[in-house]
């Protein structure tokens, strides 16, 4: 193992952060654990702060830090958790097993960080995991010295100011992302909540900066909408596939045929779609189409408390506060007959990944972090550091059983979850999605066997559901994350019986998601097993494999035991996870640019919020009616109006930028592709102009209304000069992707050259 260590560093490869300076330090802090034991409380508290002077005594933090967990948490941290916590000290990604205490490693790492001065973020995946980890640990932080709070979708702005000024600060990472973007509209320096960037230390570090890495926040503004009509919902509901669509063979791509397009437009009184100006409508049946073929009630989305909720392809659960772009959004709700929520203008967004870049210090931790080593270090520039764990891992992972079809699979999987359960084994059952838990339940209810079912409908509830998986004789479905972040300790005499089964009912497009199913079995030198069930009708090979032609002569029970087959899947697999790295790049790239011109905007803001800025400028370009103003009023009054027409006339021009680049980007596909052009090259080669002139029109837009300002007896009327801000703003995520909305023949260009690389 240490040799291979060594030669994985030796060519640089990614994973391969050495160790060995740690286990140095741990030695060296097992030697001073006598004597830190034997001081008080008090005294412990004051050898941490002495720790804030000068370069940060780490054996002194591991001493401290495990003999403060010993007193208020009762656990004593083993060594390998002091070597993740020194891991993420020098600014690394830690893989730790599932069940080796991430949790209080990041703590301990946490504390060592703002000891050295700096302010923490530790950023969760959702508000219960944040608000959990911030109590259960606060203890250890009150006896280290170190201040701690969390944020929540329900903080009030007072609540997040006092969280925030804390040493540490948890929360989920989509509620800080939000937190800067609605700080980037605030118009005092009293309205602002979040303090400048120190370290960014994230839990499920692989879920949140690969897996939703270009997921962006946005901040919306109240504006008029224009709901999706229902009749585009029925009229494309009685199109027949085949006749009057056709789909890709990917399942991601939508389109009429010529007799579909004749039956819609008889349908419509007569209209001709492709007639100059009937563009409006077109695009209106076809996000119709859209929505009603490509998107699948329990797979794509559900219907909750008369809403549609987003399903995270990744987690497998419900995705808090996340929308398709507007348009697709209305089409769904039209579809499920549901009243249409309330759209907006967008007035800021920003990437997952350029909210974590904004952090001069970026560590995490994770239980699968070594597969995704070249994502993080081309994108975030983070190194693996992979943890032992505490005791060797015993758990038995199975070859994959391989059926002809999915019905053959899922008999199989039944009978499979029967007879376990005849042994009082618990077992786990992983699902690809919600659809799928539903109906695997149903088939064991009507065989008698009882299970708890743990997906996206019943999130709410899902860490205490987990949490009791390893009983004896449980049977648990669930959705691919559910519970994370949840330990699952096996009942009494559940180790005897060869303790917890994972079963995965498919293979995930990406090996990373088999192996924290896998993981969830097997923690802390328990005994465990994992098996995958796999059909060659699974969307994963009809996919991303089908052209592999397979000539199998499966056994009487459907079950394929062939190698070939097996090396099909792993192909497919290895597609998908290409696949998905190039759109991750793909969409980086067109965020790049946009990136930058956010920060030249933001560099001006700032000196327009926090100075005079706005008052000179306005001094220079308006003397006379500058002087006029003054001299009816006070100087405080003209720079305050200065500052506030300046600010927004910036913003306005942001949000119409924003608008323009959204339009450019759908529309430079459809015109670049058509004549062979890079559509990056296209969108950068207007992208840029547009955004040099912007500045430049705020300015303009800014003394246009300045010059127009009158002062009356109660001072300068800024109402009537039309500065009117959005009457409501919220936030939401957008499910983007620029190949699944813009360019469905670069998608299948990618896939056919995966294909090609994986022979």
């Amino acid at each position: 193992m240490a040799l291979r260590d060594r030669f994985r560093r030796l060519i640089q490869k990614p994973g391969t952060v050495d160790l060995a300076p740690y286990q140095a330090v741990v030695a060296e802090a097992g030697d001073r654990e006598d004597r830190v034991r034997a001081l008080s409380d008090e005294e412990l508290t004051a050898a941490a702060a002495k720790l804030r002077d000068g370069d940060l005594d780490r054996a002194e933090l591991c001493a401290l830090g495990r003999e403060a967990a010993r007193r208020t948490l009762g656990e004593r941290p083993f060594d390998v958790q002091l070597l993740g916590t020194l891991g993420m000290l020098s600014g690394h990604v830690v893989e730790m097993a599932t069940g080796e205490g991430k949790t209080l490693a990041g703590a301990l790492a946490a504390a060592g960080h703002a000891l050295r001065g700096r302010r923490v973020h530790v950023m969760s995946v959702n508000d219960y995991l944040a608000r959990r980890d911030a109590e259960w640990m606060g203890p250890l932080y009150a006896l280290l010295g170190v201040t701690v709070g969390w944020v929540g979708q329900t903080s009030t702005p007072a609540e997040r100011r006092a969280a925030y000024a804390a040493d540490v600060t948890y929360g989920p990472v989509s509620e800080i992302g939000f937190d800067l973007l609605r700080d980037r509209l605030v118009t005092a320096t009293d309205d602002l909540v979040l303090p400048e960037p120190g370290v960014a230390l994230i839990d499920e570090a692989d879920s949140v900066l690969v897996d939703e890495a270009m997921v962006p926040l946005v901040l919306a503004g109240a504006s008029e909408h224009d709901p999706a009509d229902p009749l585009y919902a029925d009229l494309v509901r009685r199109l027949r596939p085949g006749q009057h669509y056709t789909t890709d063979e990917e399942g991601r791509n939508v389109q009429l045929t010529p007799s579909g397009a004749r039956a819609v437009e008889r349908e419509l009184g007569g209209v001709d779609l492709y007639a100059p100006g009937g563009t409006d409508t077109l695009v209106a049946v076809n996000v119709a189409l859209h929505a009603q073929v490509l998107l699948q009630r329990d797979v794509d989305y559900i219907v909750r408390d008369g809403a549609v909720k987003l399903i995270s392809s990744s987690r497998g659960r419900v995705a808090l506060l996340q929308r398709w772009p507007d348009g697709l959004q209305a089409a769904v709700e039209a579809k499920e007959a549901l009243e249409t929520s309330a759209s907006g203008e967008i007035l800021d967004s920003i990437t997952v990944q350029e909210l974590i870049n904004r952090y001069p210090v970026r560590c995490g931790m994770t239980g699968t972090a070594l597969a995704v080593s070249g994502q993080l270090r081309e994108f975030y520039t983070l190194e693996i550091a992979v943890i032992p764990p505490n005791r060797p891992r015993v758990r038995t992972d199975e070859p994959d059983r391989v059926y002809a079809t999915a019905t053959d699979k899922e008999v199989a999987i039944a009978e499979e979850i029967a007879d376990v359960h005849a042994t009082g084994r618990p077992l786990l059952v992983g699902t690809l999605d919600v659809a799928e838990s539903e109906r695997l339940a149903r088939r064991l209810e009507r065989a008698g066997l009882a299970c708890v079912v743990l997906n996206a409908k019943n999130d709410a509830e899902e860490a205490a559901v987990i949490a009791g998986a390893g009983a004896r004789d449980a049977i648990t479905v669930s959705t691919q994350m559910a519970g994370r972040g949840t330990d699952i300790r096996l009942g009494d005499g559940v180790a005897d019986l060869g303790g917890l089964l994972v079963l995965g009912t498919g293979r995930y497009h990406s090996s990373r998601l088999d192996d924290q199913l896998r993981g969830r079995a097997g923690r802390q030198g328990d005994p465990g097993g994992s098996v995958f069930f796999t059909s060659l009708e699974d969307d994963l090979i009809t996919q991303f494999a089908p052209d592999e032609k397979l000539d199998v002569s499966p056994a009487d029970d459907g079950r394929v035991d062939d190698r070939n087959a097996d090396w099909v899947i792993g192909h497919a697999q290895r597609v998908a996870e290409g696949v998905d790295v190039e759109i991750h790049r793909n969409t980086w790239r067109y965020n790049q640019l946009i990136g930058l011109q956010r920060r030249e905007v933001l560099a001006e803001r700032d000196q327009l919020l926090r100075g005079g800025h706005a008052d000179t400028l306005l001094t220079s370009r308006c003397a006379e009616h500058h002087a006029e103003l003054v001299e009816a009023t006070s100087a405080e009054q003209v720079a305050e109006a200065a500052r506030q027409v300046a600010l927004f006339h910036l913003d306005r021009c942001w949000t119409e930028h924003l608008a323009y680049l959204a339009d450019l980007r759908e529309g430079i596909h459809l015109r670049s592709l058509g004549r062979g052009l890079d559509p990056l090259v296209e969108f950068n080669r207007e992208a840029v102009p547009a955004g040099k002139k912007l500045l430049g029109q705020a300015v303009d837009r800014t003394v246009e209304t300045f010059n127009a300002l009158t002062a009356g007896p109660g001072g300068i009327d800024l109402s009537a000069a039309g500065l009117q801000r959005p009457s409501a703003t919220w936030t939401y995520l957008v499910h983007d992707n620029p190949f699944g909305s813009l360019d469905e023949r670069a998608l299948r260009g990618l896939i056919a050259m995966f294909r090609r690389k994986g022979r």
